[in-house]
């Protein structure tokens, strides 16, 4: 009796075809949400209006509404050092601009806080969770209040009165960014995961010694996407990409002349321009060795369908991020082409991820 009671309550937490699937499109379209945040926040920091609204406000900041307002916004931010040292004499009409990039970003956050916790709210009340999606649903909402904070935290560095030497851009830190962006990716990769698991579940696949290899493959490409993305936070961080814009080599150099310049050495992999530049063409380049060796050992291993069209949009997206990103360098960083490199590195992540799920039940029988 107590073992029925046990699998009649086990039943009873599993959610309906139906409600697993509404699940899974709202989790879909929070992931679709920070997609898009990702890319206005790559355009914030590219049309330099990230250090534009200099105050802060859990729940939303009101835009200036008449001229005397934009007049006392505008004279705050003439209060702190990317004013005084690097826009000094820009109009009320261009501070309008940067004012709006990054009041959209701020705003976009915030929709995405409502979009995930106003259904989630009404699913959890329906019965639609189960624990297990309980737990999820509370770690999800936690990380989306801490991506704000950590915002903010990234934002405040750049107002801050520390750009002293004449050669000093204000900018904010390099290290709150690569964070800032690193919870950005880890949330919508939690939640295009899960969504995955509603609206294409993983199919149980039998597998041979060869496509487990395969598999921890896959697996450990993931994280090198990952590190590789952290790694052009950190180019973003430093405006390293306006340097050496050519290749494949560095001015001339494979390895530049300037590589190890800071002491100790290990502050040239963080704060070092070309040495940051440097990492992130190395590990770019061997992330696509890395995908392109997926894709050529998913052709020699026996894989149902799904799971090769995921191995072959893999290969392809990274070869078109390669591309991004040496077009992006050879042209000097421009907006369109800065804006499509740092989407294409989540599109990226995204296939892969796609195609670790796909291989998330499979299973070695021995033969």
């Amino acid at each position: 009796m107590i073992f029925c009671a046990r699998h009649v309550a086990t039943i009873a937490e599993v959610p309906t075809v139906q409600q697993s699937k509404w699940i899974g499109r709202w989790l879909g379209t929070c992931a679709g949400m920070c997609f898009g945040a990702v890319v206005l926040g790559g355009l914030t920091r590219l049309t330099e209006s990230g250090l534009s609204m200099v105050e802060w406000s859990a729940f939303g900041e009101r835009p200036p509404l008449t001229r005397e307002d934009w007049q006392k916004e505008f004279e705050k931010y003439k209060q702190f050092p990317e004013y005084k040292q690097l826009k000094k004499g820009i109009t009320l009409e261009e501070f309008k601009f940067i004012w709006h990039m990054e009041y959209g970003h701020r705003m976009w956050g915030r929709l995405i806080g409502a979009m995930f916790v106003i259904p989630a709210a009404i699913f959890w009340k329906k019965g639609y969770f189960n624990s297990g999606l309980k737990k999820r649903v509370l770690i999800f909402g936690t990380l989306i209040g801490c991506q704000g904070l950590l915002g903010w935290y990234m934002v405040k560095s750049g107002l801050e009165d520390r750009f002293h030497e004449p050669s000093d851009i204000p900018r904010v830190s390099q290290y709150r960014l690569a964070a800032h962006l690193g919870s950005a990716f880890i949330l919508y990769s939690l939640f295009f995961w899960s969504s995955l698991h509603h609206l294409m579940p993983a199919k149980a696949i039998e597998a041979t010694k060869a496509a487990m290899k395969f598999k921890r493959l896959v697996h450990f490409s993931k994280a090198f996407i990952f590190l590789t993305t952290l790694s052009g936070a950190f180019v973003a961080g430093l405006d390293a990409g306006l340097l050496y814009n050519s290749y494949p080599k560095m001015a001339e150099r494979w390895v530049p002349e300037d590589l190890l310049a800071m002491s100790p050495a290990i502050r040239n992999f963080t704060e070092n321009p070309s040495t940051v530049q440097f990492d992130h063409r190395t590990l770019g380049n061997f992330t696509v060795l890395l995908l392109s060796t997926v894709w050529f050992l998913s052709r020699r291993v026996g894989l149902p369908p799904r799971v090769r069209y995921a191995a072959n949009a893999l290969a392809a997206m990274a070869w078109i991020q390669a591309s991004l990103g040496i077009s992006t360098l050879l042209f000097y960083v421009p907006t369109p082409l800065a804006s499509s490199h740092q989407a294409g590195s989540l599109v990226l992540l995204s296939t892969a991820l796609w195609l670790s799920h796909e291989l998330k039940n499979m299973k070695y029988i021995p033969k």
